[in-house]
Protein backbone atom coordinates (compact mmCIF):
# COMPACT_ATOMS: atom_id res chain seq x y z
CA UNK A 1 0.00 0.00 0.00
CA UNK A 2 1.51 3.61 -0.64
CA UNK A 3 2.15 5.23 2.69
CA UNK A 4 1.90 9.27 2.87
CA UNK A 5 4.79 10.71 4.74
CA UNK A 6 3.73 13.63 4.68
CA UNK A 7 0.21 13.43 6.56
CA UNK A 8 2.07 14.23 10.24
CA UNK A 9 -1.47 15.88 11.80
CA UNK A 10 -2.63 12.52 13.69
CA UNK A 11 -4.65 12.23 16.66
CA UNK A 12 -3.46 12.31 20.12
CA UNK A 13 -4.20 9.40 20.73
CA UNK A 14 -2.92 7.51 17.92
CA UNK A 15 0.60 9.06 18.46
CA UNK A 16 0.46 7.73 22.19
CA UNK A 17 0.18 4.62 20.72
CA UNK A 18 3.39 4.05 18.47
CA UNK A 19 5.96 2.95 19.81
CA UNK A 20 9.01 4.96 20.86
CA UNK A 21 11.30 3.95 17.95
CA UNK A 22 8.61 4.68 15.30
CA UNK A 23 7.52 8.08 17.09
CA UNK A 24 11.33 9.23 16.93
CA UNK A 25 12.44 8.01 13.44
CA UNK A 26 14.37 10.75 11.76
CA UNK A 27 12.71 13.16 9.56
CA UNK A 28 15.69 14.37 7.56
CA UNK A 29 19.35 13.64 7.38
CA UNK A 30 20.32 16.40 9.86
CA UNK A 31 18.08 14.12 12.27
CA UNK A 32 20.20 10.73 10.91
CA UNK A 33 22.47 9.67 13.93
CA UNK A 34 25.72 7.90 13.25
CA UNK A 35 26.02 7.02 9.70
CA UNK A 36 27.56 10.14 8.34
CA UNK A 37 29.12 8.47 5.32
CA UNK A 38 25.58 8.56 3.82
CA UNK A 39 23.15 10.39 5.87
CA UNK A 40 26.20 13.62 6.54
CA UNK A 41 26.11 16.76 4.88
CA UNK A 42 29.41 16.18 2.98
CA UNK A 43 27.88 12.67 1.48
CA UNK A 44 27.50 12.05 -1.94
CA UNK A 45 24.67 10.35 -1.37
CA UNK A 46 23.07 12.71 0.45
CA UNK A 47 23.98 15.47 -2.37
CA UNK A 48 22.16 13.11 -4.99
CA UNK A 49 18.83 12.83 -3.37
CA UNK A 50 18.57 16.71 -2.58
CA UNK A 51 19.35 17.43 -6.01
CA UNK A 52 16.38 15.46 -6.69
CA UNK A 53 18.65 12.33 -8.76
CA UNK A 54 18.12 9.61 -6.58
CA UNK A 55 20.15 6.38 -7.07
CA UNK A 56 18.23 2.89 -7.02
CA UNK A 57 20.32 1.46 -4.26
CA UNK A 58 20.31 -0.95 -1.58
CA UNK A 59 21.33 -0.47 2.36
CA UNK A 60 22.91 -3.45 3.85
CA UNK A 61 23.57 -3.34 7.61
CA UNK A 62 22.67 -5.29 11.12
CA UNK A 63 18.77 -4.67 12.44
CA UNK A 64 18.60 -1.16 13.72
CA UNK A 65 20.93 0.94 12.40
CA UNK A 66 18.40 3.39 10.16
CA UNK A 67 17.76 1.18 6.84
CA UNK A 68 13.93 2.24 7.04
CA UNK A 69 14.75 5.46 8.48
CA UNK A 70 16.93 6.55 5.99
CA UNK A 71 14.54 5.26 3.03
CA UNK A 72 11.64 7.39 4.63
CA UNK A 73 14.19 10.48 4.88
CA UNK A 74 14.86 10.11 0.95
CA UNK A 75 11.23 9.94 0.41
CA UNK A 76 10.65 13.64 2.85
CA UNK A 77 13.37 14.77 1.29
CA UNK A 78 12.34 14.14 -2.05
CA UNK A 79 9.33 15.41 -5.18
CA UNK A 80 8.53 11.67 -5.30
CA UNK A 81 5.70 9.17 -4.31
CA UNK A 82 6.38 6.69 -1.64
CA UNK A 83 5.52 2.67 -1.58
CA UNK A 84 6.65 0.72 0.83
CA UNK A 85 6.50 -3.14 0.59
CA UNK A 86 8.05 -6.16 2.72
CA UNK A 87 9.33 -9.23 1.09
CA UNK A 88 7.98 -11.43 4.00
CA UNK A 89 4.61 -10.64 2.69
CA UNK A 90 4.58 -9.00 -0.79
CA UNK A 91 4.27 -10.99 -3.79
CA UNK A 92 4.95 -10.26 -7.83
CA UNK A 93 1.37 -9.57 -7.82
CA UNK A 94 2.34 -6.69 -5.62
CA UNK A 95 5.01 -5.51 -7.25
CA UNK A 96 2.94 -5.29 -10.72
CA UNK A 97 0.28 -3.38 -9.19
CA UNK A 98 3.12 -1.07 -7.97
CA UNK A 99 4.75 -0.20 -11.04
CA UNK A 100 1.02 0.51 -12.77
CA UNK A 101 0.31 2.70 -10.29
CA UNK A 102 3.64 4.39 -10.87
CA UNK A 103 3.78 4.42 -14.43
CA UNK A 104 0.58 6.11 -14.54
CA UNK A 105 2.10 8.89 -11.84
CA UNK A 106 4.83 9.01 -14.36
CA UNK A 107 2.45 10.37 -17.37
CA UNK A 108 -0.17 12.03 -16.08
CA UNK A 109 1.41 14.15 -13.12
CA UNK A 110 5.10 13.85 -14.19
CA UNK A 111 5.93 12.24 -10.44
CA UNK A 112 8.79 9.37 -9.50
CA UNK A 113 7.90 6.78 -7.78
CA UNK A 114 10.13 5.43 -5.09
CA UNK A 115 9.47 1.48 -4.30
CA UNK A 116 11.16 0.43 -0.87
CA UNK A 117 11.58 -3.43 -0.15
CA UNK A 118 12.48 -4.39 2.94
CA UNK A 119 14.03 -7.42 3.57
CA UNK A 120 14.72 -7.64 -0.22
CA UNK A 121 17.07 -11.38 0.52
CA UNK A 122 13.53 -12.42 0.84
CA UNK A 123 12.42 -12.20 -2.29
CA UNK A 124 13.52 -15.20 -4.84
CA UNK A 125 14.93 -14.75 -8.17
CA UNK A 126 11.61 -14.88 -9.76
CA UNK A 127 10.30 -11.38 -7.80
CA UNK A 128 13.60 -9.71 -7.81
CA UNK A 129 13.54 -10.38 -12.13
CA UNK A 130 9.99 -8.78 -11.94
CA UNK A 131 11.88 -5.60 -10.77
CA UNK A 132 14.77 -5.44 -12.87
CA UNK A 133 13.24 -4.03 -16.56
CA UNK A 134 11.32 -1.10 -14.09
CA UNK A 135 13.97 0.33 -12.35
CA UNK A 136 16.15 0.00 -15.75
CA UNK A 137 13.94 2.21 -17.49
CA UNK A 138 13.16 4.76 -14.16
CA UNK A 139 9.82 3.50 -14.00
CA UNK A 140 10.50 3.35 -10.35
CA UNK A 141 13.56 4.19 -8.01
CA UNK A 142 14.30 1.32 -6.33
CA UNK A 143 15.41 1.10 -2.62
CA UNK A 144 15.74 -2.26 -0.98
CA UNK A 145 17.12 -3.00 2.97
CA UNK A 146 18.45 -6.00 4.00
CA UNK A 147 20.34 -7.37 7.13
CA UNK A 148 22.34 -10.29 4.76
CA UNK A 149 25.23 -9.78 2.42
CA UNK A 150 23.56 -8.49 -0.98
CA UNK A 151 26.46 -10.80 -3.27
CA UNK A 152 24.86 -13.69 -2.07
CA UNK A 153 21.63 -12.79 -1.30
CA UNK A 154 20.43 -10.27 -4.75
CA UNK A 155 20.27 -11.42 -8.04
CA UNK A 156 23.78 -10.24 -10.02
CA UNK A 157 21.48 -8.72 -12.67
CA UNK A 158 19.54 -6.53 -10.16
CA UNK A 159 22.66 -5.51 -7.99
CA UNK A 160 24.36 -4.14 -10.91
CA UNK A 161 21.56 -1.69 -11.06
CA UNK A 162 21.40 -0.84 -7.82
CA UNK A 163 24.73 1.09 -5.69
CA UNK A 164 25.04 -1.03 -2.87
CA UNK A 165 25.69 1.28 0.85
CA UNK A 166 26.68 -0.36 3.83
CA UNK A 167 25.41 0.77 7.37
CA UNK A 168 27.89 -0.03 10.46
CA UNK A 169 26.25 -0.97 14.00
CA UNK A 170 25.93 2.11 15.75
CA UNK A 171 28.29 3.24 18.53
CA UNK A 172 28.12 3.73 22.30
CA UNK A 173 27.96 7.74 21.95
CA UNK A 174 25.17 7.34 18.73
CA UNK A 175 22.93 5.26 20.95
CA UNK A 176 23.31 7.52 23.76
CA UNK A 177 22.21 10.38 21.82
CA UNK A 178 19.38 8.83 20.32
CA UNK A 179 18.01 8.30 24.19
CA UNK A 180 18.80 11.76 24.79
CA UNK A 181 16.91 12.83 21.37
CA UNK A 182 13.94 11.26 22.70
CA UNK A 183 14.57 12.24 26.98
CA UNK A 184 14.11 15.86 25.77
CA UNK A 185 12.02 15.49 22.88
CA UNK A 186 8.59 17.47 23.91
CA UNK A 187 6.63 16.29 20.92
CA UNK A 188 7.67 12.78 20.18
CA UNK A 189 9.41 11.90 23.30
CA UNK A 190 9.60 12.22 27.20
CA UNK A 191 10.16 15.88 26.71
CA UNK A 192 6.84 16.75 29.01
CA UNK A 193 8.00 14.20 31.57
CA UNK A 194 10.34 14.62 34.74
CA UNK A 195 12.67 11.91 34.52
CA UNK A 196 16.11 10.70 36.16
CA UNK A 197 18.40 8.65 34.60
CA UNK A 198 22.02 8.75 34.41
CA UNK A 199 24.92 8.49 32.14
CA UNK A 200 25.64 4.98 33.72
CA UNK A 201 22.53 3.79 33.44
CA UNK A 202 21.89 5.29 29.52
CA UNK A 203 25.27 3.52 28.69
CA UNK A 204 23.80 0.49 30.49
CA UNK A 205 21.14 0.55 27.91
CA UNK A 206 23.45 0.95 25.17
CA UNK A 207 25.52 -1.76 25.85
CA UNK A 208 22.23 -4.02 25.99
CA UNK A 209 21.43 -2.36 22.93
CA UNK A 210 24.53 -3.73 21.21
CA UNK A 211 24.36 -1.27 17.89
CA UNK A 212 20.44 -1.71 17.58
CA UNK A 213 18.61 2.20 18.38
CA UNK A 214 15.41 0.10 17.70
CA UNK A 215 16.50 -1.85 20.72
CA UNK A 216 18.33 1.36 22.86
CA UNK A 217 14.59 2.87 22.59
CA UNK A 218 12.50 -0.01 23.19
CA UNK A 219 14.50 -0.70 26.53
CA UNK A 220 14.59 3.32 27.32
CA UNK A 221 10.62 3.02 26.56
CA UNK A 222 9.88 -0.04 28.40
CA UNK A 223 11.72 1.53 31.81
CA UNK A 224 9.90 4.49 31.64
CA UNK A 225 6.94 2.84 31.46
CA UNK A 226 7.88 0.48 34.48
CA UNK A 227 8.66 3.43 35.92
CA UNK A 228 5.55 5.58 36.01
CA UNK A 229 3.63 2.71 36.86
CA UNK A 230 5.65 2.07 40.12
CA UNK A 231 6.10 5.83 41.03
CA UNK A 232 3.20 7.71 42.20
CA UNK A 233 5.67 10.89 42.43
CA UNK A 234 6.12 13.33 39.40
CA UNK A 235 9.46 12.28 39.18
CA UNK A 236 10.05 8.94 37.20
CA UNK A 237 13.72 7.07 38.58
CA UNK A 238 15.25 4.98 35.73
CA UNK A 239 18.55 3.15 37.41
CA UNK A 240 20.31 -0.18 37.09
CA UNK A 241 17.67 -1.80 39.35
CA UNK A 242 14.54 -1.31 37.03
CA UNK A 243 16.76 -1.95 33.98
CA UNK A 244 17.02 -5.62 35.54
CA UNK A 245 13.17 -5.51 35.84
CA UNK A 246 12.87 -4.34 32.82
CA UNK A 247 15.02 -7.36 31.07
CA UNK A 248 13.41 -10.33 34.09
CA UNK A 249 17.54 -11.63 33.89
CA UNK A 250 19.51 -10.10 36.00
CA UNK A 251 22.22 -11.49 34.58
CA UNK A 252 22.26 -10.34 30.96
CA UNK A 253 23.01 -6.73 32.03
CA UNK A 254 25.38 -5.06 30.27
CA UNK A 255 27.35 -2.22 30.96
CA UNK A 256 30.78 -0.57 30.14
CA UNK A 257 31.74 -1.36 33.41
CA UNK A 258 30.58 -4.98 34.37
CA UNK A 259 30.20 -7.77 32.00
CA UNK A 260 29.67 -6.41 28.82
CA UNK A 261 29.76 -8.26 25.20
CA UNK A 262 33.27 -8.23 25.18
CA UNK A 263 33.99 -9.63 28.45
CA UNK A 264 31.94 -12.86 28.30
CA UNK A 265 33.36 -13.20 24.44
CA UNK A 266 36.83 -13.66 26.14
CA UNK A 267 35.46 -15.35 29.12
CA UNK A 268 34.36 -18.13 26.10
CA UNK A 269 37.26 -18.06 24.54
CA UNK A 270 39.70 -18.72 27.33
CA UNK A 271 37.44 -21.14 28.70
CA UNK A 272 38.03 -22.91 25.24
CA UNK A 273 41.34 -22.77 25.70
CA UNK A 274 41.43 -24.55 29.18
CA UNK A 275 39.69 -27.40 27.85
CA UNK A 276 36.92 -26.63 30.12
CA UNK A 277 34.01 -27.33 28.10
CA UNK A 278 31.74 -27.38 30.75
CA UNK A 279 32.27 -23.31 31.68
CA UNK A 280 32.50 -23.07 27.92
CA UNK A 281 29.03 -23.99 27.41
CA UNK A 282 27.92 -21.72 30.36
CA UNK A 283 29.38 -19.04 28.44
CA UNK A 284 28.12 -19.90 25.07
CA UNK A 285 24.52 -19.93 26.90
CA UNK A 286 24.92 -16.76 28.48
CA UNK A 287 24.83 -15.24 25.40
CA UNK A 288 22.83 -16.76 23.10
CA UNK A 289 20.09 -16.13 25.79
CA UNK A 290 21.04 -12.81 26.16
CA UNK A 291 20.11 -12.32 22.07
CA UNK A 292 23.67 -12.33 21.18
CA UNK A 293 24.11 -12.69 17.23
CA UNK A 294 25.02 -16.37 16.25
CA UNK A 295 26.72 -15.40 13.79
CA UNK A 296 28.65 -13.43 15.82
CA UNK A 297 29.39 -16.30 17.79
CA UNK A 298 30.26 -18.58 15.20
CA UNK A 299 32.84 -15.87 13.79
CA UNK A 300 34.58 -16.00 16.36
CA UNK A 301 34.70 -20.37 17.09
CA UNK A 302 35.55 -20.22 13.70
CA UNK A 303 38.93 -18.49 14.35
CA UNK A 304 39.65 -20.32 17.48
CA UNK A 305 39.70 -23.32 15.55
CA UNK A 306 42.83 -22.00 13.58
CA UNK A 307 44.38 -19.74 16.83
CA UNK A 308 44.12 -22.05 19.28
CA UNK A 309 43.61 -25.22 17.98
CA UNK A 310 45.36 -25.05 14.33
CA UNK A 311 47.34 -27.74 13.24
CA UNK A 312 47.00 -30.19 15.94
CA UNK A 313 43.21 -31.15 14.66
CA UNK A 314 42.81 -29.32 11.30
CA UNK A 315 39.00 -30.98 11.41
CA UNK A 316 38.93 -28.10 14.02
CA UNK A 317 38.05 -25.28 11.83
CA UNK A 318 35.88 -27.94 8.98
CA UNK A 319 33.50 -28.25 11.91
CA UNK A 320 33.66 -24.57 12.90
CA UNK A 321 32.74 -23.66 9.58
CA UNK A 322 30.05 -26.50 9.12
CA UNK A 323 28.37 -24.94 12.55
CA UNK A 324 28.33 -21.40 10.94
CA UNK A 325 26.64 -22.62 7.99
CA UNK A 326 24.28 -24.57 10.11
CA UNK A 327 23.61 -21.48 11.93
CA UNK A 328 23.22 -19.25 8.48
CA UNK A 329 20.53 -21.88 7.68
CA UNK A 330 18.72 -22.36 10.33
CA UNK A 331 19.05 -19.48 12.92
CA UNK A 332 18.23 -19.10 16.29
CA UNK A 333 16.65 -20.81 18.92
CA UNK A 334 17.65 -24.19 16.58
CA UNK A 335 20.65 -23.63 16.29
CA UNK A 336 21.98 -23.52 19.85
CA UNK A 337 22.54 -27.35 19.78
CA UNK A 338 25.22 -26.64 16.54
CA UNK A 339 26.67 -23.97 18.40
CA UNK A 340 26.83 -26.13 21.40
CA UNK A 341 28.45 -29.02 19.67
CA UNK A 342 30.99 -26.77 18.46
CA UNK A 343 31.70 -25.31 21.93
CA UNK A 344 32.38 -28.99 23.37
CA UNK A 345 34.05 -30.04 20.19
CA UNK A 346 36.74 -27.62 20.42
CA UNK A 347 37.04 -27.20 24.27
CA UNK A 348 38.01 -30.89 24.04
CA UNK A 349 40.52 -30.58 21.28
CA UNK A 350 43.91 -30.93 21.07
CA UNK A 351 45.28 -27.19 21.09
CA UNK A 352 48.12 -25.67 19.30
CA UNK A 353 48.97 -21.82 18.61
CA UNK A 354 51.98 -22.81 16.40
CA UNK A 355 50.12 -21.68 12.78
CA UNK A 356 48.86 -17.94 14.94
CA UNK A 357 52.53 -17.25 16.03
CA UNK A 358 54.16 -18.82 13.28
CA UNK A 359 52.43 -16.14 11.57
CA UNK A 360 53.06 -12.98 13.24
CA UNK A 361 56.28 -13.92 12.73
CA UNK A 362 55.71 -13.78 9.54
CA UNK A 363 54.19 -10.36 9.33
CA UNK A 364 56.65 -8.62 11.31
CA UNK A 365 59.42 -9.85 8.78
CA UNK A 366 56.76 -8.91 6.03
CA UNK A 367 56.15 -5.08 6.99
CA UNK A 368 60.22 -4.94 7.50
CA UNK A 369 61.47 -6.20 4.48
CA UNK A 370 58.76 -5.64 1.71
CA UNK A 371 61.22 -3.91 -0.23
CA UNK A 372 63.16 -7.08 -0.76
CA UNK A 373 62.77 -8.26 -4.33
CA UNK A 374 61.28 -11.52 -5.22
CA UNK A 375 64.23 -14.06 -6.44
CA UNK A 376 64.33 -14.32 -9.76
CA UNK A 377 63.44 -17.86 -10.44
CA UNK A 378 60.20 -17.90 -8.33
CA UNK A 379 59.20 -14.96 -10.78
CA UNK A 380 56.07 -14.72 -12.87
CA UNK A 381 57.26 -15.03 -17.01
CA UNK A 382 54.12 -14.70 -19.28
CA UNK A 383 55.87 -12.91 -21.66
CA UNK A 384 59.56 -13.35 -23.61
CA UNK A 385 60.77 -9.98 -22.12
CA UNK A 386 60.45 -11.46 -18.46
CA UNK A 387 61.85 -14.58 -20.19
CA UNK A 388 64.92 -13.01 -21.18
CA UNK A 389 65.41 -11.11 -18.02
CA UNK A 390 65.83 -14.62 -16.22
CA UNK A 391 62.13 -14.52 -15.23
CA UNK A 392 62.33 -18.26 -13.76
CA UNK A 393 64.95 -19.00 -14.94
CA UNK A 394 66.79 -22.04 -12.54
CA UNK A 395 63.53 -23.12 -11.62
CA UNK A 396 62.48 -26.81 -10.19
CA UNK A 397 59.22 -28.06 -10.67
CA UNK A 398 58.83 -30.56 -7.96
CA UNK A 399 56.50 -32.91 -9.55
CA UNK A 400 59.44 -33.46 -11.83
CA UNK A 401 61.79 -34.74 -9.27
CA UNK A 402 61.21 -37.56 -7.31
CA UNK A 403 63.59 -36.83 -4.42
CA UNK A 404 63.24 -33.49 -2.21
CA UNK A 405 64.01 -30.42 -4.43
CA UNK A 406 66.63 -28.29 -2.99
CA UNK A 407 65.61 -24.69 -3.83
CA UNK A 408 65.32 -21.59 -1.86
CA UNK A 409 62.02 -20.28 -1.89
CA UNK A 410 62.76 -17.03 0.21
CA UNK A 411 64.45 -13.97 0.06
CA UNK A 412 68.29 -14.53 0.37
CA UNK A 413 68.40 -12.05 3.37
CA UNK A 414 65.91 -14.52 5.29
CA UNK A 415 68.03 -17.26 3.91
CA UNK A 416 66.63 -20.42 6.89
CA UNK A 417 64.46 -18.30 8.89
CA UNK A 418 62.27 -20.87 11.02
CA UNK A 419 58.47 -19.31 11.79
CA UNK A 420 56.23 -22.96 11.62
CA UNK A 421 57.24 -24.87 14.21
CA UNK A 422 55.14 -27.83 14.63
Amino acid sequence: MTMSLFDSKKTDNFISKKPLADKMRPRSFDMVVGQDDIAGKDSGFRKLVEQNKIPSCIFWGPPGTGKTTLAEVVALASDADFVCLSAVTAGVADIRRVIESARLNQQSKQRRTILFIDEIHRFNKGQQDALLPHVENGTIIFIGATTENPSFEVNNALLSRARVFVLNSLCEEDLIKIINNALFDVERGYGTLKININEDTKASIAGMADGDARTALNIFEMAVNLGVSENNQSEIFINQDLLKQVLQKNQFIYDKNGENHYNIISALHKSLRGSDAQASLYWLARMLESGEDPIYVARRLVRFAAEDVGLADPQALVLSISAMQAVRLIGMPECNVHLAQITAYLAKAKKSNALYTAYGLAASDAKETSHLPVPVHLRNAPTKLMKDLGYGKDYKYNPDYKEPVNQEYLPKELKNRKYLNF
